[in-house]
């Protein structure tokens, strides 16, 4: 029997926590759920956990090379056989009535995806506080492309909408052709969401906190540096090559751009002020003065907030 939702974990090196992660998505009540584990050529014991657990619930792909992110997502997508998809990271868990929520209130609305709110889970301090205020999305029914585009600013808000984990229906992901963005290692969450709403996708709110995002102390395992954000730019420039967007999510887009360009010139200016490299830093500052406004953030409130990021997206703020 078609299981009404594959919950897709893509995992590399997540052995401290993808047993966790898996025993949550089959935890769910009513709905009937299948697992799906793509591993990124992990070198722990990920893939020795995930096969653990019974083959007809958790179905494991283990990739031959390193794909990144996007990659392993697209390996565990070919594998979905769910009327729905979502996606789980794997050091995230979910409650159990999260995904009959989802999928009932989308087929309610007639909805293609369906978004919640995150429940912030705070390990080192024992504490969790929701991501967005719920009253924000009681007023927001329906996502809608400018809205995702809107909050998705590099370094000017602490969370977007981006950093939602969606639950997709998968026939509309084979009708519109949608993959993940395999050249991109941060962002490919963001832009496989932007891209399912400019292909007509209905996005449907649901206000209550059902995904769990685990925040450790130490959790920030990459660095944001300059070529991701370029990565992001020449990621977006594709975007808009290829959907037509209307005027409220282009005016979204400008502003995104003009975010990205700043950020990356604020990570130029600050690696060259870390190289003894004033002049050079000086430069960037002249080219581009508005990326100047980031170094009044304290370093400190910084990582702070780098380090309540969303597994795939810890490194930027962009989503």
């Amino acid at each position: 029997m078609q299981p009404d939702v594959t919950v897709l974990i893509a995992a590399f090196n997540d052995g401290d926590t993808i047993g966790r992660a898996i025993d949550s998505a089959l935890a769910q009540r009513g709905v009937s759920v299948e697992v799906v584990v793509a591993d990124d050529c992990s070198t722990d014991r990920s893939v020795e956990i995930a096969r653990g657990f019974s083959e007809h619930l958790v179905r494991v792909v283990e990739l031959e090379k390193n794909r990144g992110p996007g990659g392993a997502r697209n390996a565990g997508l070919a594998m979905a056989s769910g009327r729905w998809v979502a996606v789980l990271d794997a050091d995230d868990t979910i409650h159990p009535e999260r995904l009959a929520r989802m999928v009932r209130r989308a087929e309610a609305d007639g909805a293609q995806i369906a978004v919640d709110n995150l429940e912030v889970v705070r390990e080192d301090a024992g504490g969790s506080e929701p991501m967005f205020p719920s009253e924000q999305l009681q007023d927001l029914p329906h996502l809608s492309l400018a809205e995702l585009i809107g909050t998705s600013l590099l370094f000017e808000s602490t969370f977007s909408y981006g950093y939602m984990k969606p639950v997709f229906e998968r026939r509309f992901l084979e009708q519109a052709g949608l993959r993940y963005d395999e050249t991109l290692r941060i962002g490919e969450d963001y832009i496989f969401l932007a891209s399912a709403l400019a292909r007509g996708g209905r996005c449907v709110v649901e206000p209550g906190a059902g995904y769990r995002y685990h925040v450790r102390a130490g959790s920030i395992s990459r660095v944001l540096e300059p070529h991701h954000v370029e990565a992001m730019l020449a990621a977006d420039a594709a975007f808009l090559r290829d959907h037509d967007l209307d005027a409220p999510a282009l005016a979204a887009q400008a502003r995104r751009t003009r975010s990205l360009r700043r950020g990356a010139s604020f990570l130029s200016l600050v690696d060259h002020l870390k190289r003894r490299a004033p002049l050079k830093a000086a430069g960037v500052a002249l080219r581009d003065p508005a990326a100047l406004r980031h170094l009044g953030m304290p370093i400190a409130a910084r990582l702070r907030r780098l380090s309540a990021l969303p597994a795939s997206s810890r490194a930027a703020e962009a989503g």
